[in-house]
């Protein structure tokens, strides 16, 4: 069995809510091995070797069944996470201050445009960037003031960007410590 790494967007946010606990009851209900979650913002880690978007599909049925919550999750594999990691265009920047780099991991892709919308919204030297691979579809934004200063992240939507989670570099790096990247 491989490592499966699995994202809700927005959990514990806008009253979506599944308390980790029952995540990983939810998860060894479903046949899925080890599970393990980190901190209490939509990050769960099993083994498995079922189909990642196979398992989002049944996470995200699962998660309506038992919580009443329609939540968007993203499946990736150990192999999936490290290379996400390995072609992180700030890694200088993350490698300094991990807390103001942002992996988005999107579910159906980076929507058309998204890049050149995001770029217009920067402000106070931001910068985005995007990645199409094996890693799946992944926007990196830098946010040199911070998250919370950002003009993307104030105005940017998943109508603009496309459907993703975004995890701070120190949250993608604790991830690949869980699967062994």
């Amino acid at each position: 069995m491989t490592h499966r790494i699995i994202l809700f967007r927005g959990m514990n946010t806008g009253g979506v809510r599944a308390p980790v606990g029952e995540q990983r009851v939810m998860a060894e209900a479903m046949g899925l091995k080890n599970p393990r979650t980190l901190l209490a913002s939509g990050n769960l880690v099993v083994e498995s070797d079922r189909d990642p978007a196979a398992l989002e599909t049944d996470i995200e049925l699962e998660m309506k069944r038992r919580f009443g919550i329609k939540v968007a999750a993203m499946v990736r594999t150990s192999e999936q996470w490290a290379e996400l990691i390995a072609v992180n265009p700030f890694a200088r920047e993350a490698a300094d201050q991990p807390a103001k780099v942002l992996a988005m991991v999107m579910k159906d892709g980076i929507k058309a445009g998204a890049l050149e919308a995001c770029r217009a919204l920067a402000e106070g030297g931001e910068a985005v960037e995007g990645r199409t691979g094996p890693g799946g579809d992944v926007l990196y934004f830098w946010f040199p003031n911070g998250q919370g200063e950002s003009g993307i992240f104030k105005k940017a939507t998943p109508r603009m960007l496309g459907m993703g989670t975004g995890r701070n570099w120190n949250t993608v790096l604790k991830l690949g410590e869980m699967v062994d990247v």
